[in-house]
């Protein structure tokens, strides 16, 4: 019995000195062998980036980001363990969900094509369906509740003396008709840019995905072939009242009396008024602004904005000094469309409360202001209140014509 016990343990010792060279390596081995980037996944997504993705928050993904493949590396195919290529398929996957140049072909589309996976998408939906939706909802509302107070503080601003019934031509056809037109324009652009943004919390709910689907389709027909009346009245605009927007010393009077809020006389004013200019300045840079994001967002790729803009910008060093670092200048098609969206409905939703301003004054606001582009007469009394120096030089300009051995146009 103990003869057998020793026999064994001899075969054991044995053994185990004989597999002692081969087993080392294959330990030692093991335990140098370093834990990948990212563990415990090995630089796989973890549910906790998944889900920190979802909440909008920044996830460290620079281990994944680094870890592809380099195809000059791989080894020959008639190599001993030869691969196709440097890049395995999460390699592969990887390049295409960080925007790299991955080693593959399309078979439609061009270059534009091979972005498959674009990131900035959930940053962007984010924002539209958080920020955008919430501030742009209470600058409207908070305009119209101003404009509110201020009626009912103010009440609406009377023709001193009341009307007389002599008229003054204060604009001709052709004016009111570029204006009608660039109101018009503006106001199926707004509205169909709200029911854009809003449909699917405003109108889905109640009447239905199917109606909203429609309303949503129709909106991007009238908003796409609208832009371009908006478009071309806003530069007709300008062209025929740029010379009476420019502000002058006239202006200071203004100003000061603020508009004739404060005291008991009427500033004096040419064609336009300070308080005009500011509507017609801001209708003309933001009208522009937001015609050329419009422009990019028709043409995606044949007109991106954003990587030059932000290439001008950190070159003078604005981003830097506020803190936001060097703005990204290699940006994709998508991205470009994202950021134009976003500033397109910044913009517009700036110019709706300016827009709300200048309706409240002229209609309810004051007496006697929609005459000058319902019919192009205002009433005498109304001109002198409100612009008596464009109203003197009309009346010099009508006692010049009329008087004796003044020549007439030929008929």
């Amino acid at each position: 019995m103990i003869r057998t016990i020793l026999a064994r343990l001899m075969v054991a010792i044995v053994v185990s000195v004989t597999m002692l060279p081969f087993a080392l390596p294959l330990a030692a081995q093991e335990v140098e062998q370093p834990a990948p980037e990212g563990s415990p996944t090995g630089g796989a997504p973890t549910l906790e980036d998944i889900l920190a993705r979802q909440r909008g928050e920044k996830v460290d993904d620079s281990a994944r980001r680094a870890n592809i493949g380099d195809p000059d590396s791989a080894a020959g195919i008639a190599e001993q363990l030869g691969t196709l290529g440097g890049a395995s398929d999460p390699d592969l996957w990887r390049s295409i969900r960080f925007n790299e140049e991955p080693n593959m072909s399309v078979s439609a589309g061009g270059d534009v094509a091979k972005t498959l996976v674009q990131d900035g998408g959930m940053a962007w939906y984010n924002f539209r369906q958080g920020p955008l939706r919430a501030y742009g909802a209470w600058l409207l509302i908070g305009t119209i509740g101003l404009l509110a107070l201020f009626f009912l503080i103010r009440g609406r601003i009377r023709i001193d003396g009341g009307k007389t019934g002599r008229t003054v031509t204060r604009f001709q056809f052709v004016e009111r008709m570029a204006h009608w037109t660039l109101a018009g324009s503006f106001i199926l652009l707004g509205l169909t840019g709200l029911l854009t943004l809003f449909g699917r919390v405003a109108i889905a709910p109640y009447l239905g995905l199917e109606a909203n689907a429609w309303l949503l389709h129709i909106s991007k027909l009238i908003h796409n072939n609208v832009s371009w009346a908006f478009m071309v009245s806003l530069v007709v605009v300008f062209v025929m009242w740029v010379a009476h927007n420019i502000p002058n010393k006239t202006d200071l009077v203004w100003i000061k009396q603020a508009g004739g809020i404060i005291g008991k006389n009427h500033p004096p004013a040419k064609k336009f008024n300070f308080g005009q200019k500011i509507i017609f300045w801001s209708v003309i840079v933001l009208g522009v602004s937001v015609s050329v994001s419009g422009l990019s967002l028709l043409f995606p790729f044949e007109l991106p904005l954003f990587a030059k803009t932000f290439a001008i910008l950190n070159d003078t060093g604005l981003p830097q000094w506020v803190g936001y670092g060097p703005l990204p200048t290699a940006l994709a098609p998508q991205e470009e469309m994202q950021f134009a969206q976003l500033w397109h409905a910044i913009v517009a939703f700036v110019m709706m409360a300016i827009i709300l301003a200048h309706i409240y004054i002229g209609t309810i606001g004051m007496e006697g202001a929609f005459d000058a582009m319902g019919s192009g007469e205002v009433d005498e009394e109304w001109a002198h209140q409100h612009h008596s120096i464009w109203l003197e030089n009309v009346k010099e300009r009508e006692a010049a014509s009329t008087a004796p051995g003044a020549t007439t146009p030929a008929e």
